[in-house]
């Protein structure tokens, strides 16, 4: 059964309220500063629920049950990870990001280093962020074939210029404020599916229980074993949680961008600890919801098997939910994918004209001409998007665990240069240009060649890069930059 006329109806008013809401912040925007960093205006919680956003992209929705569905509730353990990150980040990196008027993470690596190393930390950001959110992009056509009946390039051309425009009129205040409101849409459409499935399976949620224990315990969140290529353990998911997310939020334009969007170092924080407790409760209703999925199948089992685990959602949403209620639901899963994909617009063009346009093209000149590039920049970037969504479809593993790794294999190696710059004092710009090389040729080994899983790819980038990079530094001893 596909979506009818109400459906239709619910999910084109909530693209065209969602796009005019976000365009009319066009007439805030004057300066790079209004562009990319809001003004420095934001409210920290208003920060906060972006952050959620920007990191609850359309494959956790669409992924996160599947992995409940064909395992348990293991995946928490990674998320206990990301509070220990958070308090990484406060302590070590922070500080540092509000010293002067910084609009993107690696303008901190050139006041440590230098410019050299600033472009390739700026560049290796730009290529993992395009790939990881060119994944992202094509997990929409996987909702909207499904729902909808589209194809790939139609549902993904749409959604991409839909959110093109608001992007870039608004800039990060748009970016911000869509996510505080597409956040409380996809939760809302989270709970309507759990009540949903609460109705629809026999015996309810006792019934849930019962299935869940019979096979293998699906509500089990801890695995104490102690194995790298074991897919979720406590300790892959305490210490690669850990570092995934202190790449991610620590040097990762995406997430930077919002915390240096607070009105001070303060607010940031607050900001980055108050999104974790969103995340965790988030993430277990997402797992539950794969769980009870597990348990509906089970009595009403599907008519052919499910091609792959990030279509078992979306799927349950086409067939079962009635008119309005399923228009709901799509419209929220759509929310989260313009969030995200608005978040890695604005701070791919941040990055694209703050990190390499200004200082070494176009040096000098005015406000206006910069903001005029960097929405020009935007829509270049919604183009390589769209075309890395379509290529991506040639994948056949979940969307949602291939974007992570994807992520994971190059995160590590920035992770390691930035701990490097703000942890040591001997380190210079020779041995980071060396760590970061060397760091990727291991990682692109770990990852193609061993059964390495991808929750232990960043701390074996981040030490591999960081201990290289420091002793390159020794071996080839330079001026270093600014000490922070």
């Amino acid at each position: 059964m596909r979506l009818r006329a109400l459906d239709f109806a619910v999910i084109i008013v909530y693209l065209i309220g969602i796009t005019a809401f976000g365009a009319h912040f066009r007439k805030s925007q004057h300066t790079l500063k209004d562009y990319f960093l809001g003004g420095r205006t934001v409210p920290w919680w208003a920060i906060a629920l972006s952050i959620v956003s920007a990191e609850t992209s359309i494959l956790t929705i669409i992924g996160t049950p599947g992995i409940a569905y064909n395992g348990n509730l293991g995946f928490l353990q990674v998320v206990f990870g990301y509070l220990l990150a958070r308090v990484v980040i406060s302590t070590v990196l922070l500080p540092h990001y509000f010293k002067g008027e910084l609009y993107t993470a690696y303008q901190l690596i050139d006041r440590r280093f230098g410019s050299r190393l600033r472009r390739v930390t700026a560049a290796s950001f730009l290529v993992i962020r395009g790939l990881a959110e060119g994944v992202r992009v094509f997990a929409i056509s996987i909702l909207v074939g499904i729902v909808l009946g589209t194809g790939e390039l139609v549902s993904v051309v749409l959604i991409t210029i839909l959110t093109l425009f608001y992007t870039f009129e608004g800039g990060m205040t748009a970016v911000i404020w869509t996510d505080v409101i597409q956040m409380g849409i996809y939760v809302a459409g989270a709970l309507l599916s759990f009540g949903m499935l609460l109705q629809l399976v026999p015996g309810g949620w006792p019934e849930v229980v019962s299935l869940a224990a019979a096979n293998g315990d699906k509500f089990r969140i801890f695995d104490f074993t102690l194995s790298l290529s074991k897919t979720y353990t406590f300790w892959a998911g305490l210490v690669g949680g850990m570092f995934l997310t202190t790449a991610t939020h620590g040097t990762d334009q995406l997430m930077v961008q919002r915390l240096l969007a607070a009105r001070n170092e303060r607010d940031s924080r607050r900001a980055l600890f108050a999104s974790w407790l969103v995340v965790f409760f988030q993430f277990t209703l997402f797992l539950v919801i794969g769980v009870m999925l597990f348990a509906y199948y089970r009595h009403f089992p599907p008519s052919r098997p499910f091609a792959r685990s990030d279509a078992i959602f979306p799927t349950f949403i086409a067939d079962n939910f009635p008119p309005v209620i399923a228009g709901i639901v799509v419209a929220a899963i759509l929310a989260a994918a313009m969030s995200n994909l608005s978040a890695a617009l604005n701070a791919l063009a941040s990055t694209s004209v703050v990190d390499f346009y200004k200082p070494h093209f176009a040096p000098g000149r005015t406000e206006a001409h910069y903001l005029r590039v960097s929405r020009f920049a935007t829509l270049i970037w919604g183009g390589i998007l769209v075309g890395i969504a379509m290529a991506s479809a040639q994948w056949q593993t979940s969307v949602f665990e291939m974007g992570l790794s994807i992520a994971s294999v190059a995160f590590g190696c920035l992770l390691g240069v930035f701990l490097l710059g703000v942890l040591t004092r001997r380190a210079n710009e020779f041995g980071g240009i060396v760590g970061m090389i060397v760091g990727l040729a291991v990682m692109v080994y770990v990852w193609q060649w061993t059964s390495t899983h991808w929750t232990w790819y960043v701390p074996i980038g981040t030490a591999t890069t960081f201990s290289v990079g420091y002793l390159s530094s020794l071996l080839r001893p330079e001026a270093v930059g600014c000490r922070l």
